[in-house]
């Protein structure tokens, strides 16, 4: 069942209704459906083929749909209302930048095809970017990291009420990443709508404000995500070492009991997957067969809850995510 937030489309930044696609005799999009509120962090899930990047074109104007609806604030969004696609910004695969100018004459020659972009804007998001220092240097000198955070700072050049970013951690060491973190975050407090997209669970655990999983070129769920690691919870406890097996066996059928996480300390963690509600039966199951836990704890499993829904490996689990961008390296 899909779970929607629930705002009406006036106040969603992004709706989209029975979205299809198709190339050939390939369904990429079946009937999507999205609600996406205004002012927060959209993350958008979903295995290889489920049709993460054909949606993320259709959002940007890039290609057009077969069947469906698209409403950007409020208002129907077609084919003759480019214009509006000033109020959007976006980051769709890996960016392209003319390799023999500078960072800086490159945002500007974005800019003078776009709407009006003062100077300033551009040396202010150079700034943002942590590419202010290297502004001068040859798009061709940079690293695959610093054309990702380029990329950034041209999707943002038109100060966009909404920003499509396809996997932006693409190509970041893990300080870039945490930097993009929280500068994706402070967009969404300054009143911004982030849709992004993404394979690594760990980056959307941490970033996004409400989630939609689509599988096969449809939604599959959709809801903030406080409920969905509410639903998906699952409890972790703490045995003896030499114990483990004896655990694992007695709180079987609870589900498929992870397996044990040593401390070094003579213990190790399981993860038994059902609710904290149910916290008692896994306690009184141990103590029925002669164990005692020395610790528990809850946990949300997105990971399990992706792999439930969309019958697929799950993406990576990496703890990536998006922040700042001023301390990037």
């Amino acid at each position: 069942m899909i779970d929607h937030p629930g705002q009406p489309t006036a106040v969603l930044a992004l709706g989209v209704r029975g979205l299809r696609k198709r190339y050939g005799s390939i369904v990429a999009l079946d009937g999507l459906d999205l609600s996406v509120p205004r002012g927060l962090v959209y993350g958008f899930l979903g295995p290889n083929g489920a049709g993460k990047t054909t949606t993320m074109r259709l959002l940007a104007g890039l290609i057009r749909p077969d069947a469906g609806s698209i409403v950007l604030f409020g208002r129907p969004f077609n084919r003759g209302d480019r214009r509006r696609l000033f109020d959007v910004g976006a980051l769709i695969e890996t960016p392209s930048f003319y390799p023999y100018l500078s960072a800086r004459r490159n945002l500007q020659a974005l800019a003078s095809a776009g709407a009006p972009v003062s100077r300033g804007r551009i040396e202010e998001l150079l700034d943002l970017v942590g590419l202010h220092a290297r502004a001068a240097d040859k798009v061709s000198t940079y690293s695959l990291g610093m054309k990702q955070r380029l990329g950034i700072a041209g999707a943002l050049l038109s100060d966009p009420q909404l920003l499509l970013l396809d996997e932006p951690a693409n190509g970041l060491d893990p300080a870039g990443i945490v930097a993009m973190r929280d500068t994706l975050r402070h967009l969404a407090r300054s009143g911004k709508t982030v849709f992004v997209s993404s394979h690594i669970l760990g980056e959307v655990r941490q970033l996004a404000d409400v989630v939609g999983i689509i599988a096969a070129g449809r939604l599959v769920r959709e809801a903030p995500m406080d409920a969905l690691l509410r639903d998906s919870g699952a409890i972790r406890v703490r045995v003896r070492d030499d114990e483990v097996p004896q655990a694992q066996a007695a709180l079987s059928p609870f589900g498929s009991v992870g397996p044990g996480r040593t401390e070094g300390d003579g213990n190790s963690w399981l993860s038994v997957p059902v609710g904290r509600e149910r916290a008692a039966e896994v306690t009184r199951a141990l103590a029925d067969a002669g164990m005692y836990l020395s610790g528990m704890e809850t946990e949300g499993n997105l990971e399990a809850l992706f792999l439930e829904l969309t019958g697929s490996p799950e993406p990576s689990a990496g703890e990536g995510t998006f922040k700042g961008l001023g301390r990037m390296q």
